[in-house]
């Protein structure tokens, strides 16, 4: 085992959270907590639990939506990736980025490397969205094209890292990049600190691991839970 990856298996601490927020302060948005009548009723449709949607508690939970899809590139994932990057040595600097991705994430390392002034080699499967293929060599990535799965392009970014000597940017294995996204949590405890339930998106686990970190150490009687799609 690498000592990277002996490093990715350790707790993320809130005092790595608190410090990722300071780095990335003014690279990234700080986005609001928006109220949804809409998700309110979907929720009771779907779940019979009746929520309030609006500013004011009338006696009923309250649901807010933590509005990320207005963060820098459209996702939460530069977050993490700028904190990633904003800690990178000089040596890795000089040598250059890659990273996979299916979109988002490859959208927000190239925002982090330009923003920085560095290189960055997005690998992304050959089925990936046009949109997203276009807005990652928008930021200044130099996007490659290979593979029907992940497995596919995987192996083929290996193959780019290893003859390029690239050092490669996870997109959730990583403490800096859970730190990161961890402000999320952060953001939530500030602007709603007597929240009772934060539910969080589960793809690869970045998010909801650094919100875990963030929410669980600060306030531990509030319940995170994971939802992803069936």
């Amino acid at each position: 085992m690498t000592a990277h990856a002996e490093d990715a298996l350790r707790d993320v601490t809130l005092d790595e959270i608190r410090a990722a927020a300071d780095r990335i302060a003014g690279r990234v948005s700080r986005t609001p907590m928006l109220a949804s009548r809409s998700a309110a009723r979907r929720v009771e449709e779907t779940a019979g639990v009746t929520l309030g949607a609006g500013p004011v508690a009338d006696g009923q939970p309250r649901l807010f939506l933590k509005a990320e899809h207005l963060q820098v590139t459209g996702s939460f994932k530069p977050r993490g990736a700028t904190n990633r990057v904003l800690q990178l040595t000089d040596e890795e600097r000089q040598a250059g980025l890659i990273t996979l991705s299916a979109g988002n994430h490859a959208q927000a390392v190239a925002y982090a490397a330009s923003s920085a002034g560095l290189v960055v080699t997005v690998v992304m499967p050959a089925g990936a969205s046009r949109a997203k293929v276009d807005a990652a060599t928008a930021y200044g990535a130099t996007v490659v094209l290979h593979g029907e799965h992940v497995g596919d392009t995987f192996a083929r970014m290996e193959e780019l890292r290893e003859e390029r000597g690239l050092v490669f940017i996870h997109p959730f294995d990583d403490p800096a990049i859970i730190a990161g996204q961890g402000t999320v949590g952060l953001e939530i405890l500030e602007d709603l600190p007597e929240v009772d339930v934060v539910v969080v998106g589960v793809g690869g686990g970045g998010l909801i691991s650094g919100v875990s970190a963030a929410v669980k150490q600060l306030r531990p009687g509030t319940r995170v839970i994971g939802v992803e799609p069936e």
